[in-house]
């Protein structure tokens, strides 16, 4: 394998003054990228705002021979995301990578959690991602190449007690992905997941400090270089925390047809363990295949011809 090189590329990282996306605007500024630092400054929360994380990183940067600018947009406003991008074209010639990381917590159970903290945490990590790549997506489209990573979280995969809005919101990235990744194939911009379990801000009340210093940072972007390099996969969901790495996939079990008197509440529940049965489970390419599986599924059980099949 020859070193992964990011010469000539220029990558937007976004919540890059701190914790993963430093350490991700860093990784990939040494491979050689230009880096828009991005970060608001805010507080775990989302509430404030200051630059000097964002220009501490650039400097660090640029004391190592790299080329950075710091920008300070507020990912949930369309109109600023839109600015840094126009910046970044304007210092650098285009945008080749973007690294969708800024996130905030406002963590409380479902019943004692405002609607207004539950919108806001959307509001960052969905719809700040969205901002983002929208904004960039007709630019990648008529250049031909794009790397986009959305940082999703162990939260939104599996759950994680206290975090509805942030699990939700994390969840919903996976539906942003595959259709992207679908959208954005034809012209060369592939479109992967980051499951990071890292020691952040974010986290370090939550984890004990043994945890922690496993829990690096600089343990997690290796993944997200490969992620975007030139000869990235798409429609990946990877996992990583303390130099281990892995990979997420959603499957859907072979599943039953039923018919006549089963075709009820009763007969599903009476076939649940048929139903969630492992064996033959497979992965489902896009949305249609599933609508395939069932119709080939329910006319074999009917003795009928099989569609698709022609």
């Amino acid at each position: 394998m020859s070193e992964i090189r990011f010469d000539g590329r220029v990558a937007i990282v976004t919540g890059a003054g701190v914790g993963l996306g430093r350490s991700h605007a860093l990784g990939l500024a040494a491979r050689g990228a230009k880096v828009i630092v991005n970060d608001l400054g805010a507080g775990t929360d989302g509430t404030g705002a200051s630059s000097d994380a964002a220009r501490s990183v650039v400097e660090e940067i640029r004391e190592a021979g790299g080329r950075a600018i710091a920008n300070g947009a507020d990912v949930t406003n369309p109109d600023q995301v839109q600015a840094m991008v126009d910046e970044a074209v304007a210092e650098f010639g285009h945008v080749d990578i973007l690294v969708n990381n800024a996130g905030i917590l406002r963590d409380k159970t479902f019943a004692k959690m405002t609607l207004d903290d539950f919108q806001k945490v959307v509001d960052v990590h969905l719809m700040g991602t969205v901002n983002c790549t929208h904004a960039l997506w007709r630019h990648m489209i008529e250049r031909e190449y794009g790397r986009i990573v959305f940082t999703t979280s162990a939260s939104g995969l599996y759950g994680n007690f206290g975090q509805s809005n942030y699990g939700a919101a994390k969840a919903a990235m996976l539906g942003l992905m595959n259709v992207l990744a679908q959208e954005g194939g034809r012209k060369n911009i592939r479109v992967n997941m980051l499951a990071p379990t890292a020691a952040t801000r974010m986290t370090e009340d939550l984890l004990p400090p043994e945890t922690l210093e496993l829990l690096q940072p600089e343990t997690i972007t290796p993944g997200l270089l490969a992620l975007v390099s030139e000869d990235a996969p798409s429609r990946m969901i990877l996992g990583a925390g303390a130099g281990c790495f892995s990979e997420t996939k959603v499957y859907e079990t072979k599943g039953v047809a039923l018919q006549g008197d089963d075709l009820s509440p009763e007969g599903v529940m009476t076939n649940l363990a048929r139903i969630r049965d492992a064996e033959g489970q497979q992965e489902m390419p896009g949305a249609f295949d599933q609508t395939r599986k069932y119709a080939r599924k329910a006319a074999a059980a009917r003795g009928l011809p099989m569609p698709w099949d022609k």
